[in-house]
């Protein structure tokens, strides 16, 4: 996705909106396995990786500090989160391509997208997002106890390919909700 912001311009408004859709799939992804209705979801609680907490300060912050008003999720966040909860009860282990979609992929490209934005022309006057934060370890750590206890969940093959089956759907929805940046 850093092919867009090479091409065009952040917004910061586009950005909000990013971070407003971003809170809705986490706010989804983590009320799924809060609920555990698939026992296995309980596994992937308090994992140190959840984002909802730090997105709700960083929209608060954009509020007041920076007088932007927050807007409304789009209707593609709210469909995927519909289709998280979807999944989570018809296909419970497509969920764990998403978890690792989401958590991960913030983890690796995310951040880096994150100071790209913050560093052109100042975006946020410096401010250093909590959505980019984990103050409960080490990321390489957290990261590898997440991957660990997916292994765990998904042995095998069928289980594994299952999981594969979401992944184009599930970088799809990613791929939309990078474009916010620069609208």
């Amino acid at each position: 996705m850093s092919q867009v912001l090479k091409r065009e311009k952040p917004s910061l408004h586009g950005y909000v909106k990013f971070l407003v859709d971003s809170k809705v799939v986490y706010d989804a992804l983590e009320k799924i396995l809060a609920n555990a209705v698939y026992l296995s979801y309980a596994e992937l609680r308090n994992t140190g990786l959840e984002r909802s907490g730090a997105l709700a300060k960083d929209l608060e912050w954009f509020g007041e500090e920076m007088r932007i008003q927050v807007p409304s999720p789009t209707t593609s966040r709210i469909a995927y989160a519909s289709y998280l909860e979807e999944i989570a009860v018809k296909n419970p282990k497509a969920i764990f391509c998403h978890f690792y979609i989401i958590y991960f992929g913030l983890a690796a490209g995310g951040r880096t997208l994150g100071k790209r934005v913050q560093a052109y022309e100042k975006l946020l006057e410096n401010k250093e997002l909590e959505f980019y934060q984990w103050n409960d370890g080490e990321l390489t750590k957290l990261l590898q106890n997440a991957t660990e206890k997916l292994n765990k969940i998904a042995q095998t093959r069928e289980e594994k390919d299952q999981c594969l089956e979401e992944t184009e759907i599930s970088f799809k929805y990613s791929e939309d909700i990078m474009k916010l940046i620069v609208s």
